[in-house]
C-alpha cells in the first residue's frame, strides 16, 4: 500500500497582506528578495511557465512531493476545500508523464485553489486554459501518470530549483513564479513596494523626456541617478 505522509495544512497568509501583494508583480517581489539577499531571489527557474499568460496567481503555498510521473498524492490532496491556497508540486522535473490534466485542474478550481505549480508536465492544454485557475508547469506531455504513491503532503519541497515551505507566499504571472519565505514577507513587501514606486517615477521621467524631445525643447537627464553616479566613479 502506498505510503502517504500527510501534514497539517498551513495557516493562510493574512488577507491584508495579500491585498498588498496583489498590487505588485513577481518581478518586483524578486527584486525585493534580491535586495535582502534571499537565496535565488526567490525565483523559480525559467522552465516553470504559465499555461495561460493572461492569468495571475497569488496565494499561500501548500505542497506535494511525489515520485516521478505519479499523481496519487495529488489525488489525496486535491479534493479538500482550499480557498486561498496554491498547490505546489515537486514532480522532480520529470517530463515523461503528465502529472495532471483538465479533470484535476477542474477539481482544484471547484474546491477553491488559487493556483497550481508543477515541476513537471501537464496535459489537456486547451482544457486547462479554459479554467479560471492559473496553472504553471514545465511543459506538456500526453502520456498519463501512474497512481501508486508514495508521497508527502505539506512538507518541505524543492520546485523550480528553489526551496519551498508550506505557508510561503507565492505569486506567478507571464514572467514566471516567485516564492517569498513566510518569515520574510513583510521585509520583502517593503522593498518590493519601494521598487514599484521607483518604477513609477522612472516611467514619468522617460515620458517627460520623450514629450520634450518631440516638442523640440531642452532635454532633461533621462538616465537614473545610480547610473550617473557609477559612471562618475568610473571616470566615464
Amino acid at each position: 500500500m502506498a505510503d502517504i505522509k500527510y501534514y497539517q495544512k498551513p495557516e493562510r497568509i493574512d488577507a491584508t497582506i495579500m491585498e498588498r501583494v496583489k498590487k505588485l508583480s513577481p518581478a518586483q517581489l524578486c527584486d525585493g528578495m534580491k535586495t535582502l539577499e534571499i537565496v535565488g531571489d526567490g525565483c523559480m527557474d525559467v522552465g516553470i511557465l504559465p499555461v495561460d499568460d493572461q492569468k495571475v496567481m497569488v496565494g499561500t503555498v501548500c505542497t506535494i512531493s511525489t515520485d516521478e510521473g505519479d499523481n496519487f498524492p495529488i489525488h489525496v490532496a486535491v479534493y479538500e476545500p482550499s480557498e486561498g491556497y496554491v498547490m505546489v508540486i515537486d514532480g522532480k522535473g520529470y517530463q515523461g508523464r503528465a502529472y495532471l490534466g483538465d479533470l484535476i485542474g477542474a477539481a482544484a478550481n471547484a474546491v477553491g485553489y488559487d493556483g497550481i505549480v508543477v515541476d513537471g508536465c501537464v496535459r489537456d492544454k486547451e482544457g486547462l486554459k479554459n479554467l479560471d485557475i492559473p496553472i504553471f508547469a514545465r511543459g506538456f506531455m500526453q502520456r498519463g501518470p501512474s497512481k501508486k504513491g508514495p508521497g508527502e503532503i505539506n512538507s518541505t519541497i524543492f520546485c523550480g530549483g528553489i526551496r519551498v515551505e508550506p505557508g510561503d507566499l507565492i505569486m506567478g504571472d507571464c514572467d514566471g513564479v516567485a516564492v517569498v519565505p513566510r518569515d520574510r514577507i513583510l521585509d520583502v513587501l517593503e522593498k518590493a513596494e519601494a521598487k514599484k514606486d521607483y518604477e513609477v517615477d522612472r516611467r514619468k521621467k522617460i515620458a517627460e523626456y520623450e514629450k520634450r524631445r518631440n516638442a523640440g525643447e531642452t532635454l532633461p537627464e533621462i538616465a537614473p541617478q545610480w547610473v550617473i553616479d557609477m559612471k562618475k566613479d568610473m571616470g566615464l
